[in-house]
């Protein structure tokens, strides 16, 4: 049974594991700065989720079914994702940059059907099992071992991931502060960065510490810019979801709770979405599902 929405978004132990999560997050931007910045801002997010969610969608008796980029670009415009131009500026970079490839052998000259590289399939693989890992922490499920143990089933799972993702309003308009951070290229791992320097955590305080920060540094590191880096600062200043104990711009950093509770609502509803589809996906078709336990680290869930 997938773990309702409600309970991780109550649930203290889970908002610490999101924390770990968000760590992770920015330790894998790391390792590969390029790839990860696909995902390190809402629209670019979900328009590699969709493409990706296309290629495993394709029918292996249909030579026309899989991802093309006229079916990428009318599936973005369709879902109110990009426009016709942005969603086709994305094709584009994403194979200039080998993260995508044309097939060896296309149906027609005209059709031309385009996969992901291995690159790019390792990094969601890895993205996919950072959450799974932390659903299984919750209730003792074996969500990591089930999809390792059969690897081919990723695909189906992703697509009904991202198809949900595409669909779901509050994980694509969690709030405004949220909103700021992740429209603008690189702002999501900023925001995750951020949230990965809280350490102890009350639920119940208005405002969070998360120490010194620099925003030279953030902008080297994630190569965003000085200006947009200000721009979302200011802005979620004046929004009062964050502000620095001294002089803006230095010195010690605060989160609100609104803010967090923003993030939190968030990391709920995507985590509980990524739930139902294994549910339905993996688990419904198992032949042994491993029993639910329930132990000591899902207490509130």
């Amino acid at each position: 049974m997938a773990i309702a929405v409600e309970a991780l978004a109550s649930s203290p132990v889970f908002f610490s594991a999101v924390l770990d999560y968000a760590r992770g997050m920015v330790s894998m931007y790391g390792d590969n700065p390029r790839l990860a910045s696909i995902f390190a801002s809402q629209q670019r997010w979900l328009m590699a989720q969709s493409g990706l969610a296309l290629h495993h969608d394709r029918d292996p008796e249909d030579l026309f079914s899989g991802l093309y980029s006229g079916r990428f670009i009318n599936y973005a415009v369709a879902n109110d994702i990009a426009s016709r131009n942005t969603a086709a500026s994305f094709v584009q970079e994403m194979i200039a940059y080998r993260f995508a490839q044309y097939t060896v052998s296309p149906p027609t000259k005209r059709n031309r059907p385009i996969e992901p590289t291995d690159a790019a399939l390792d990094y969601v693989w890895k993205w996919m099992l950072a959450h799974l890992a932390i659903l299984d922490v919750l209730d003792g499920r074996s969500r990591v071992a089930t999809l390792t143990q059969d690897p081919t089933q990723f695909g189906r799972l992703q697509a009904a991931v991202a198809h949900a993702l595409v669909g779901n309003d509050k994980v694509r308009r969690p709030g405004p502060t949220f909103d700021l951070f992740t429209w603008v290229n690189s702002g999501g791992v900023v925001m995750d960065d951020l949230f990965s320097r809280i350490g102890t955590f009350d639920p119940e305080a208005e405002r969070l510490a998360i120490g010194s920060v620099s925003p030279s540094d953030l902008s080297e590191r994630f190569m965003i810019s000085k200006t947009h880096l200000k721009r979302i600062f200011d802005k979620a200043a004046l929004l009062g979801s964050m502000g620095w104990e001294r002089t803006p711009g230095r010195g010690g950093v605060w989160l609100s709770k609104a803010f967090i509770r923003e993030y939190w609502d968030y990391q709920a509803e995507k985590f509980a979405l990524i739930d139902r589809a294994f549910e339905d996906k993996i688990f419904a078709d198992a032949e042994e599902a491993t029993p639910v336990t329930y132990g000591r680290a899902c207490a509130g869930i």
